[in-house]
């Protein structure tokens, strides 16, 4: 330190311990000093409000177990569909949650019941839902329908195949003659919103004993009709289908007749066809990917054969690799991931070996690290997790037949 800031220092010091020492004429001793001002300091810090807090909420009207979707919607509402209840039978009931009051309340019901199947938003505000089976019937859907915001009711649409539907293999229904492949029903397979509105359907299984699918469509709102795109180069049940900042859809994972998949594939819509992209050092189905704010995308957990997985890859789209990225506290399946306005990444419950859990973290892509947040207050797998415009991510569903925990919010 210079003469002149030491000489300053000296002054200031000087003239603080004389205003602390005179008080209405009253002379105090310098010692209190010291204390007097980190206590001062102390009591003007103002309390963090908490955060990474997850609450009740209103009850819902019919409980989900898993096999349901979210939708959130552009009114902030969120749509609830199908599922599988608390007797294993799939439901055609739906309902909405309504940030606003914190409650959830019936909507129209669709035309089938259905579980393992896809809802997505499309451009004109209405919801597309497609395939799925009927746990009951033992019947997998081609049939698609179309939920309207405002008249609250399901209207069919395009199908993907027979609107009759598909009895499961060996389920020892009567043989139902159909005029078109059976394999186009589907269940457990992705549906993504496309740039020019389209919604790409790709993979999942099948229920003529085939198995899984390497086929793919779209499905053009404005003809209400699907149509034939090309065909992965992979038969896929359960992989994840990711939109990129380019347009194009990454496909990751998933399983075939042989297991979990490590490869991963490409969809191009200018094209209309699917090409092959790094691949995963490890095989993943049940796992998650979020598309980051940097426009990578981060995958989750899943499986590998009867393995849970705690790893976690990045894609990057400008290399076509996958690098590692920090692990989770532990693995998990089944769980699911959501991208908070922070750009951090929700991770909550999942399945584990001889049950679920209720532990949440956060991903932040920063530093590629996963750090613990509150743990839900009921353990789930196989729920959904949807970004309110609150910021706020209602946690619906989860866990097997007979396990129905009720709803709940997380607050960042």
């Amino acid at each position: 330190m210079s003469t002149s800031l030491r000489i300053s220092a000296v002054v200031l010091a000087a003239s603080l311990v004389a205003g602390a020492c005179q008080s209405g004429g009253a002379t105090t001793t310098p010692t209190a000093i010291p204390t007097a001002i980190p206590t001062a300091i102390q009591t003007a810090t103002p309390t963090l409000a908490p955060h990474g807090v997850f609450s009740s909420t209103g009850p819902i009207s019919s409980n989900r177990a898993w096999g349901h979707t979210a939708t959130l919607l552009a009114s902030g509402k969120v749509l609830i569909t199908g599922g599988v209840g608390g007797s294993s039978a799939s439901q055609a009931s739906a309902e909405l949650y309504d940030p606003a009051t914190d409650s959830f309340s019936p909507t129209g019901s669709m035309s089938s019941a259905r579980t393992e199947h896809t809802a997505t938003l499309l451009a004109s505000g209405k919801v597309l839902i497609t395939g799925g089976y009927d746990n009951d019937s033992r019947v997998f859907w081609a049939s698609a329908e179309l939920y309207d915001p405002a008249t609250g009711s399901f209207s069919s649409t395009g199908s993907m195949s027979s609107d009759t539907g598909c009895p499961i293999e060996g389920s020892g229904m009567p043989s139902i003659p159909f005029s078109e492949p059976r394999s186009a029903c589907r269940s457990r397979h992705t549906a993504t919103l496309l740039a020019n509105g389209k919604v790409l359907i790709t993979g999942g299984t099948a229920a003529d004993g085939s198995g899984y699918l390497a086929s793919a469509e779209l499905y053009d709102p404005d003809t209400g009709s699907f149509s034939p795109t090309g065909s992965m180069s992979s038969a896929r049940s359960r992989p994840t289908a990711t939109l990129l900042a380019n347009g194009k859809v990454l496909i990751v994972g998933g399983s075939d007749t042989n297991g979990a998949l490590a490869s991963a594939e490409l969809y191009d819509p200018g094209t209309g066809s699917f090409s092959p992209t790094g691949s995963m050092p490890i095989p993943r189905t049940r796992h998650t990917a979020t598309l980051l704010a940097n426009g990578k995308v981060l995958i989750t957990g899943g499986m590998e054969a009867s393995a849970l997985l705690d790893s976690a890859q990045l894609y990057d789209p400008g290399t076509g690799e996958f690098s590692p990225t920090g692990s989770m506290s532990g693995p998990r399946a089944i769980h699911a991931a959501t991208l908070l306005a922070s750009g951090k990444v929700l991770i909550t419950g999942g399945e584990i070996q001889g049950g679920s859990l209720a532990s949440a973290e956060l991903y932040d892509p920063h530093t590629g690290s996963f750090s613990s947040t509150g743990s839900m207050l009921h353990a789930r797998w196989g729920q959904t997790a949807t970004l309110l415009a609150s910021g706020e991510v209602l946690i619906m569903g989860g866990g097997g037949a007979g396990m129905l925990p009720p709803p709940e919010l997380y607050t960042p």
